[in-house]
């Protein structure tokens, strides 16, 4: 296992870290434990030292089964990270009930990184009102967290004044190949790192989706091209941790064959050691890939602020994600439902709430009919019961 270093601590933490949103399942509603507990003690004793969760993952069930599974030992051997739920919070104090029952459910008296869970502009402004700064300053003055960071999914403009917002130590971001200019992308990346703040990595594998051993169209002729031979899961893993900005890559193992495939990728994957011709290639299987895209959308955000709310380069994103990796539609349904949605924006950002207003077609480097495509989107994503899928994972019930 290869490790580095938290800028503003010095602490080393493996590379690869063990996300448990995507645990084993025995049915649609129970984690495997048995299973579950084994693949996590695993990790740990080939040298994984940095275990995330949330209060939502598995419907509240993950943070228990990662507290299980630290005893016998195994919590002195490893920091975990853990998740304010910023979405369901009501007030100051609500903030301390929120902390205790996880500290109650991980079975631990304090957590190492914590983080304000699924933060951008609105939600973080929300925040603030509330009180989130004194929040966290007590919290670390009373030893219940260590160190504070936040996950983010919104707009680079709304990245930049979060990080500077607050002296955090480190943050979450989504990265990948794919992904250089959604969200926070590689200027937030960088320019986190100029803060020094530790960077730790979600979806490096857009959910899977860059590790499917059969590709979609045209993109192993790209990778066979390579004189290394390489599966797409260790290009995808090795292209994120080429970055010497990136401190750990979170990974969502939930079959061993895959946990022994990323715990072997981690212990070689050091910063830039990929060539210029390798990195050519990853440059072409991402081209390729947005081939496939429905709407030319870079994620660059001239259209933002919207009018009317709507978060559009996501909106595209998970649109154009549904087309790429047609197998994982019903997630990306899921993402669209939950992460736009009031209940984890702080305000909804739909594409229904587009009112055609053209203010974003004026600043569109891509000249992209927007109000045209979100229509499309619209008509893909908002079906069914989607207040549903936010009920779930906001998971407001006491338990």
């Amino acid at each position: 296992m290869l490790y580095r270093k938290v800028p503003k601590t010095g602490e080393e933490l493996s590379i690869l870290g063990f996300g448990a949103m995507r645990l084993p399942m025995i049915d649609d509603n129970n984690i495997d434990e048995e299973r579950a507990i084994a693949q996590i003690r695993n990790c740990i004793d080939n040298g994984v030292n940095y275990v995330d969760t949330a209060w939502p993952y598995h419907g509240g069930q993950s943070e228990g089964l990662v507290g299980k599974a630290l005893k016998d030992g195994y919590r002195k051997k490893v920091s975990i990270a853990d998740k304010l739920p910023q979405y369901i919070v009501e007030s100051r104090e609500h903030m301390d009930e929120i902390l205790n029952e996880q500290l109650r459910r991980l079975d631990v008296d304090c957590i190492d990184y914590y983080l304000i869970h699924a933060v951008e502009g609105n939600s973080w402004d929300r925040s603030v009102e509330l009180g989130i700064k004194d929040f966290l300053d007590k919290a670390l003055e009373s030893g219940k967290i260590r160190y504070a960071g936040f996950s983010f999914h919104g707009v680079p403009e709304d990245f930049k004044r979060i990080v500077d917002d607050y002296p955090w130590t480190f943050c979450q971001i989504q990265y990948n190949f794919l992904d250089t200019e959604n969200q926070a992308g590689t200027a937030g990346l960088k320019y986190a790192a100029s803060k020094d703040l530790a960077v730790m990595i979600m979806e490096p594998l857009r959910g899977g989706n860059l590790s499917a051993p059969t590709p979609p169209d045209g993109v192993q002729d790209i990778f066979n091209q390579a004189e290394t031979k390489r599966a797409p899961v260790e290009w995808a893993l090795r292209w994120v941790w080429n970055h010497p900005e990136v401190t750990v890559v979170l990974s969502g193992m939930n079959e061993e064959e895959h946990i022994k495939q990323n715990l072997t990728i981690a212990s070689k994957a050091e910063a830039n050691s990929l060539t210029e011709g390798e990195l050519a290639i990853v440059d072409k299987v991402a081209a390729r890939y947005k081939e496939l895209m429905q709407v030319p959308c870079t994620g660059c955000a001239y259209c933002m602020p919207c009018p009317a709310g709507v978060r559009i380069p996501g909106c595209f994103e998970l649109f154009n994600s549904t087309h790429m990796f047609k197998e994982k539609a019903e997630y990306f349904k899921f993402q669209y439902a939950v992460f736009f949605s009031k209940e984890m924006a702080g305000e909804s950002a739909y594409a229904s709430q587009c009112v055609e207003c053209g203010q974003c077609e004026e600043h569109c480097p891509q000249h992209i009919a927007i109000p045209e495509q979100l229509k499309r989107v619209v008509g893909y994503f908002e079906q069914g019961d989607m207040q549903a899928k936010v009920d779930m994972v906001a998971n407001k019930q006491e338990n």
